[in-house]
């Protein structure tokens, strides 16, 4: 079946932010604390970088847009940059036996081309809302695309720290965009001239300009979408020698390209839905190549055989396969693209899958989202090692083999998905407020659910109503009527005889009393889809009613190996409703140094009160995020934010009654959630 005729374009808002979601008005001169006025509730927000080329557009921007030239950019001027500079690095992954018989260990891959928000409206530090698309399958993605630009706001999109940091820890690279948009999406020619512009020297200042940004920035290189009109050979050999300069410039910082197939070495813009002599010499010069939504089943055949005469792997092309308006209804030719009856013709690209959110009625929950993510993600079964064989959806867990990055010590998780209805410490409240910051995501079980019962099976799912740290927790609920095997995550973690594990973890109201044991398995299996053979290390039975949490710490003195895979086996009689809050594999117990010299960079007077930009020096070795406090002058603790970067934007401060000086800490936490010492700093009022 021929996919539908749909090119990549700006995201749906594209010329101007909604009231309050703005970018900066003012920005305040670092290192001073000062207060000046500006409108909006979070006048002085930084956000993710976005610029032109070069040229800016006529006119006037919108608001809370700020129209930027690139090529004028300087890293050491821009106040934004420390909030946009990601800090987590790109973790090693492994590919674990996969967990069905039709998943390829090394075949079709998959990038995703995700709008997390419009263009000039994507928060460097997270929101003050759960309503985010946290992505979290993390496992079955090859590249993450930042998707955005447009005419009216800016062409060239940097992803925000926060959505770094959770790639980076999952092994999964981020590209921003550079979008030249057709004529009728305000597209004009002079831009795509712009970036393919030559100094004196005869050098491409924009290619060292985008090697640049990428680097200050901490991500991973550039997806190129040239589709405005117009152009003539002379321009398609000049963006044949752009890509080649920038491709050498990459190499050299260790970057990534994807290319759009629109322009041809022609200088024309032509979708070709396949890889041809239009565009084989721009794709020579990529990682890898996007291949418009036009194609077929017979020209993804020809672009396989032509990457390959070129040199390269048939699974460095991805196929366009476009959910933004159907999701998991959209009309797709499987088998054109990874048939099940031999090998993988091409990789494929999802354009927009943030719809498993965007879908949903307004007033939608995180844990609705979960759901329809997961089903998305997972198919029809909810659970990978049992695939659904009469849903037309494909999912990925059923085609592509998962990867997992679980493999050193120290190993913790909270089941932190990233976004929350609120913010726990230690199984407590320590905020009440909504919020979202991708950049303390946790490494999350990367296939979603395998449960081995032979019983009913529970319902397995993130949940948000209870946690122990972040914003929600892992729960297991209802009757199975015999033990339940619920697998977590796939690792290769080295024993010792000094090696524990600790699960936190209790039993909701409802719930009878629950028998639990530790799945530890150190063998792989010997074919795709056989199980786990795990071997039971007991956990203790908890009863509801008891203390609340639990943590139960669990010697593996009679293991030796390396360890392949983590669960749970769960045993009632009745009811089950069981919830993991944290699980730690250590050798010892680490706490990491403080971060120091907290300070207040930047105030603001907004609508709901004092916005303040907040920066620190990173603490000593490798912490895993830092999280911010507001003392209050009883001298008790409220949680502002965390995040992995070393600066921060807090809005919305209020004077509370009788304090001259707003105070506050920030503290770095490590990968076990111990917790440093701090670092303080006031604002006087």
């Amino acid at each position: 079946m021929t996919q539908p005729q749909r090119r990549p374009s700006a995201p749906s808002r594209r010329t101007v932010v909604l009231a309050g979601a703005g970018t900066a008005a003012a920005l305040l001169t670092p290192g001073l604390t000062t207060t000046a006025h500006a409108a909006g509730p979070a006048a002085d927000q930084p956000c993710a970088s976005y610029w032109f080329p070069d040229s800016l557009p006529d006119g006037t921007p919108g608001d809370g847009i700020t129209w930027r030239s690139l090529k004028a950019w300087r890293p050491e001027t821009d106040p934004d940059l420390p909030f946009n500079t990601a800090s987590v690095p790109l973790a090693d992954r492994f590919t674990p036996a996969p967990a069905n018989t039709t998943a390829r260990t090394d075949q079709a891959r998959i990038t995703s081309l995700v709008a997390f928000g419009n263009t000039a409206g994507n928060p460097s530090q997270g929101s003050a809302t759960a309503d985010y698309y946290a992505l979290n399958h993390w496992a079955y993605i090859d590249e993450l695309v930042f998707w955005g630009g447009s005419a009216g706001e800016g062409l060239i999109l940097a992803p925000n720290a926060p959505v770094v940091d959770a790639a980076h820890r999952h092994g999964v690279p981020a590209l921003g965009t550079v979008f030249l948009p057709p004529v009728h999406h305000g597209g004009d020619l002079r831009w795509t001239r712009d970036l393919v512009q030559r100094d004196a020297a005869g050098r491409f200042p924009l290619a060292a300009k985008l090697v640049e940004a990428a680097v200050a920035h901490g991500f991973d290189g550039w997806f190129l979408n040239a589709e405005t009109e117009g152009g003539d050979a002379a321009l398609g050999a000049e963006m044949l020698a752009f890509v080649t300069d920038l491709r050498a410039r990459s190499d050299a910082a260790g970057l990534r390209i994807i290319w759009y197939d629109a322009m041809t070495v022609r200088g024309e813009v032509g979708w070709q839905g396949a890889l041809n002599a239009e565009n084989t010499a721009l794709f020579r010069e990529a990682d890898s190549m996007f291949v418009d939504f036009r194609w077929t089943p017979a020209s993804l055949v020809s672009s396989a055989e032509n990457a390959e005469a070129a040199g390269r792997s048939r699974y460095a092309l991805w196929a366009g396969v476009d959910v933004e308006s159907k999701g998991w209804d959209a009309p797709v030719d499987w088998d054109a693209i990874i048939p099940a009856d031999r090998p993988h013709t091409v990789g494929y690209g999802f354009y927009r899958p943030e719809w498993t959110r965007s879908h949903l009625p307004e007033d939608r929950t995180p844990a609705q989202f979960h759901a329809a993510d997961q089903r998305f993600w997972t198919g029809r079964s909810l659970d990978p090692a049992r695939p659904d064989r009469t849903d037309s959806w494909r999912a990925p867990a059923t085609a592509v083999a998962d990867r997992s990055t679980v493999d050193r010590l120290p190993f913790a998780t909270t089941f932190n998905t990233g976004h929350g209805l609120r913010w726990y410490e230690n199984g407590r409240v320590a905020s009440d407020a909504e919020w979202n910051h991708l950049g303390v995501q946790d490494r999350l079980p990367g296939r979603r659910w395998v449960v081995r019962t032979d019983g009913r099976r529970p319902s397995v799912g993130f949940d948000f109503a209870d946690a122990w740290r972040g914003g929600s927790s892992l729960l297991v609920a209802g009757e199975p009527g015999a033990p339940v095997t619920v697998e977590l995550h796939r690792t290769r973690l080295p024993l010792s005889r000094r090696t524990v594990v600790e699960l936190t973890h209790r039993t909701d109201a409802g719930s009878g009393p629950v028998t639990v044991e530790l799945a530890v398995a150190l063998h792989e299996p010997d074919r795709p889809g056989d199980p786990v053979a795990y071997a039971y290390v007991p956990a203790g039975e908890l009863r509801t009613g008891g203390s609340g949490w639990t943590t139960t710490t669990l010697r593996l003195n009679s293991l030796s190996g390396t360890v392949r895979a983590l669960g749970v086996r769960l045993t009632a009689a009745g009811p089950v409703r069981w919830r993991l809050g944290a699980l730690a594999v250590r050798n010892r117990a680490e706490t990491p140094g403080a971060p120091a010299g907290l300070r207040v960079t930047g105030a603001s007077r907004g609508a709901d009160g004092t916005d303040l930009r907040l920066r620190w020096r990173r603490a000593p070795g490798a912490p895993r995020h830092y999280e911010l406090h507001r003392v209050l002058p009883d001298g008790t603790r409220r949680f502002l934010g965390a995040t992995a970067s070393t600066a921060f934007f807090v809005p919305g401060l209020r004077r509370e009654p009788g304090e001259k000086a707003a105070r506050f800490q920030v503290r770095a936490v490590g990968e076990l959630y111990t917790t440093s010492g701090s670092a303080s700093t006031a604002h006087r009022w």
